[in-house]
């Protein structure tokens, strides 16, 4: 028997350490086994910060500021749109409903019983932007995928360049460093959950477009 095997035999608190943090590191180890594929999925777009100064300005625009101008360039195509006006309120309403009660009622109602940190606040990443609330679900990714949702019921034409705009944002989110890629699945199953529930409400009380 080696020497340091020796030592531990007559040294029982010790063999009874060693168990525990065995233990331990196993519960670690099947712990990161299960959230390997959302990191892989989070570190292969997050390395694409910092690569390039345009790329980083692109995505902090997409990330951050894009939204004024997809919210602006709803209302005028609604506006300008060939709908009768009882028509374009409904369309109005219908989305911004959607869009309060997915990031504004469900996903603060899941934030306040789930915890997730933020990526840059539990791991080494390429911050380029920072936030102070959960993680999960993504704010943005409610919000934008009940957008594009309710257009899109509305419109397919409109709805498909919003879902791309969605994905763009959503994206930029995780290349940005401030969620990961299930926090935008959540976000875009809360959005378009949402939508399609506003959608058929509207539909069911006031009749078909």
């Amino acid at each position: 028997m080696e020497a340091w095997q020796s030592g531990l035999m007559q040294h029982p608190a010790k063999m009874l350490y060693l168990k525990g943090y065995r233990r331990f590191e196993s519960s670690r180890l099947r712990n990161f086994k299960n959230t390997t594929m959302d990191l892989k999925l989070f570190y292969f777009f997050n390395n694409l910060a910092g690569q390039s100064r345009v790329f980083d300005v692109i995505t902090v625009f997409f990330a951050e500021y894009s939204q004024y101008f997809l919210v602006a360039l709803f209302l005028l195509l609604l506006y300008f749109s060939g709908y009768t006006k009882p028509e374009k309120l409904r369309v109005f309403w219908v989305t911004i409903t959607s869009i309060i009660i997915s990031r504004y009622v469900v996903t603060e109602l899941i934030r306040f019983f789930y915890h997730r940190p933020r990526p840059f606040a539990a791991y080494q990443v390429r911050q380029l932007l920072s936030d102070g609330n959960w993680s999960f679900p993504s704010g943005h990714s409610a919000f934008f995928f009940a957008l594009a949702a309710a257009i899109y019921l509305y419109n397919k034409k409109w709805g498909t360049g919003f879902f791309i705009a969605a994905i763009l944002i959503s994206a930029s989110r995780v290349i940005a460093g401030v969620h990961y890629p299930s926090d935008i699945l959540g976000g875009m199953f809360v959005g378009m959950f949402s939508a399609y529930i506003v959608f058929y409400l509207a539909e069911k009380k006031f009749g078909k477009i």
